[in-house]
């Protein structure tokens, strides 16, 4: 384990932590609780960065894709800007034209968390805790939230999200990191062959909003039940990918979610979650985005799989519950393990 620290302009502090465990190198910044480089030994290729992101510490402060961000306190989007909760509604800022996207303005991506670094038998660890006052963003109660991020001897990645509340509130936490398992700044991802363990996927409008209705995928573009590579059905979705899939299995407990592997460097990555649902984003809004040592990210450039529970669910009744509380105490957790 090792830790660096870095200034931003401002004159803040930010310190890095690279933990590093059975080849694989994981490095992580306080800032937005973020992943900002993955490092596997590739076999074809040698020492693979599979995240997309940014250079210096500065860069991150002026991203608006959420690069490998830890998101908060409501991932994915919530209709309106607006939901009600035990008849009273809740205003939420507007930024993505008309609804309220990964937070708010100063969502979780945006604030410098508070860092510990852990050590245990199976690996080495670092939890980020963040303290959301009550009204933050707009949302009831305050909220105490903890991730921890870790690689284990088992050449896992693991992500473990934890949130204490004094009222209820909706809460929906994930980690946004763009994957290319070909290596950072390696082209599109459209030939990464993928398979997620989901039936049926959440269906929206124009708008990315969730229509309510829940269908399946068999024998159209979101199927992915078999392995098949991201590119062969997209362009049959329009603009790419930005659903969110329901997960096979019992929401609570960890089951398989999603794998995916990318020939030119050997590298497979097996997901799994307690998340209900898991969002497959593929970069559809990078346009020639610089990032790290001048790599340029254009559309398709890398691939989310943001384990959450379902958007827009504040607003959605039929939808699993995503309000937590004093007396339901929030606590999801996503596994990547790596293979070469």
């Amino acid at each position: 384990m090792s830790i660096s620290q870095k200034s931003l302009v401002s004159g803040e502090k930010i310190t890095l932590s690279t933990l590093s465990e059975e080849g694989i190198s994981l490095t992580l910044s306080p800032l937005g609780a973020s992943v900002v480089s993955l490092v596997i030994p590739s076999p074809k290729k040698g020492a693979c960065d599979i995240c997309l992101g940014y250079s210096t510490p500065e860069a991150y402060t002026q991203d608006t894709t959420f690069q490998g961000a830890t998101i908060g306190r409501f991932a994915n989007r919530i209709s309106g800007c607006a939901f009600t909760l035990n008849g009273k509604t809740y205003r939420l800022y507007d930024n993505d034209g008309g609804n309220s996207l990964h937070g708010g303005r100063r969502n979780f991506s945006r604030r410098v968390w508070e860092s510990y670094l852990l050590s245990a038998d199976n690996g080495s660890f670092v939890t980020y805790k963040l303290d959301s006052i009550e009204g933050d963003e707009g949302y009831p109660g305050r909220l105490k939230a903890s991730v921890t991020y870790g690689l284990t001897k088992s050449h896992e990645f693991i992500a473990e999200y934890n949130a204490e509340l004094d009222a209820p509130s909706p809460v929906n936490l994930t980690n946004h990191t763009y994957f290319n398992l070909a290596g950072e700044g390696s082209g599109d991802i459209l030939s990464h062959r993928m398979r997620i363990y989901a039936s049926s996927y959440v269906e929206v409008d124009a708008r990315l909003i969730p229509t309510g209705r829940l269908l399946p995928v068999a024998d159209g573009p979101f199927d992915f039940r078999e392995q098949k590579t991201i590119g062969r059905d997209i362009a049959a979705t329009e603009n790419g990918y930005d659903h969110c899939f329901i997960i096979d299995g019992k929401p609570g407990t960890l089951r398989p979610c999603a794998e995916v592997y990318e020939e030119s460097s050997g590298i497979m990555v097996e997901v799994s979650t307690t998340h209900p649902g898991c969002q497959l984003y593929t970069g559809n809004f990078l346009n020639g985005l610089t990032g790290k040592h001048g790599s340029v990210y254009n559309k398709y450039a890398g691939f989310c799989l943001e384990t959450q529970h379902l958007p827009d669910s504040p607003n959605r009744p039929e939808f699993p519950s995503a309000i937590f509380g004093h007396d339901r105490p929030y606590h999801e957790k996503t596994v990547f393990k790596f293979s070469w």
